[in-house]
């Protein structure tokens, strides 16, 4: 994954075993794990995957500050478990 100003990036290898209505979330917490109650941040919503392998863009909202979003997050809505974290590193 590679996140840029304006978009978060999933490369060609991104591959995720299949899942009900699975969403990219920008979060508010560093070193999300099972216990982060995800839902009950103030996450930014990137939109649900369209795939579960292979390249996908999600579109940055206008004036998200990503420093206050150190994590990147596949989220599962519809049973409302974490499916997998990625800590944001700011070169």
């Amino acid at each position: 994954m590679t996140v840029y100003e304006d978009v978060v990036h999933l490369e060609q290898d991104f591959e995720l075993g299949p899942g009900p209505k699975f969403h990219v979330y920008l979060v508010p917490q560093s070193n999300v794990t099972p216990d982060v109650d995800v839902a009950a941040s103030m996450y930014i919503d990137l939109r649900r995957l369209r795939a579960f392998k292979g390249s996908q863009v999600f579109p940055m909202p206008t004036g998200v500050n990503l420093a206050e979003y150190p994590s990147v997050v596949v989220w599962c809505e519809h049973f409302g478990v974490l499916i997998s974290p990625a800590a944001l590193e700011f070169l």
